[in-house]
Parts: structure tokens; sequence; C-alpha cells
């Protein structure tokens, strides 16, 4: 037996026959996230061109966070970002070299280091930051400002699952 709508207790499992994830909702969501995420690449890629023509496209992302948390160790951005140790070697080392980074002692540990924003990075990231959030105000006017607050807190809500 199973219940008809949102397709929360079904007897099959995860991809069984008749399960939820063979519903028009979930192959939409599907179809949608798909589309959702290529762009999203590319629109990272462009993002840390924005900052820097020769930025990779994690860079930025990496960028975000620190300005966000403030200064962090190179395996916790490694984490975050979703890349390996030489990927962000590779990328600090560039940001380093832009002027956009330092790596300072990190006072917990005097054998780690920290990376860290400089003020120049800090303020690339601002310009880039209001620049996109004045795109998206502008894609998005025609939205009522609570379908905006919810669509933000939807994808919070996926991002924070994607962390599990």
């Amino acid at each position: 037996m199973h219940e008809e709508g949102n397709g929360a207790n079904r007897e099959d499992g995860p991809g069984g026959s008749g399960s939820a994830v063979d519903e028009p909702a979930f192959l939409a969501l599907e179809r949608e996230l798909t589309v959702l995420l290529r762009r999203a690449r590319a629109n990272q890629g462009e993002m840390a061109r924005e900052v820097h023509p020769d930025l990779e496209s994690s860079a930025y992302g990496l960028l975000v966070r620190l300005d966000e948390h403030g200064p962090q160790r190179a395996t916790e951005l490694a984490a975050y970002i979703g890349v390996g140790k030489a990927t962000m070697s590779r990328q600090l080392r560039a940001l380093h070299e832009l002027g956009l980074v330092v790596r300072e002692p990190d006072p917990a540990d005097g054998r780690a280091w920290l990376v860290a924003l400089t003020p120049e990075g800090h303020e690339r990231v601002r310009r880039v930051r209001e620049a996109r959030r004045a795109r998206y105000a502008r894609r998005l006017a025609d939205w009522d400002s609570r379908e905006v607050t919810e669509l933000a807190r939807l994808l919070h809500q996926l991002n924070r699952g994607m962390e599990k």
C-alpha cells in the first residue's frame, strides 16, 4: 500500500518500482537541478574571472569562504571546496601571487598556517559580489520578495544537506 501525494510513505525503497524518485515531481527536480548545476558551474568560472582573468573556477568559492569566515587552514578550505591538496596548493599559490591572500601562522598550532584575504582580496570579492547580487536582483525583479527569501532558504537547506 502507498499514499498518493508526496510519496514519502512508499513500500518500495529508493529506485524501486513505484518509489518516490519515479514521481513526476522528482523527475522534474532532477531535470531542473541538472540545468541549474550546469549553469552554476559555468557561472563559477565567470565569477572567478571577474576577480582576475587567470583564476580557476573554484577560486571564487574559496575567496568568498575566506571573506565570510576569516582565516582558515588550507586543508579546511580544500574540504569545503571539494578539491584535492594539489589543486588547493596551486590555487593558493596563484591567489598569493595576485596579492589576494597571505599565509599566517596559526596561533592555535605553531606548526600550521592559516590562509587569509588581504585588503585587496576583500575589496575584489566585495566588488564581484555586489555586481552578482545586482544581476540576481535584475533577473528576479518580477518575483515577490517572499519567493526570493524562500528560494534562498531552500537552496541553503539543499546545500546543508549536501554537506552530510
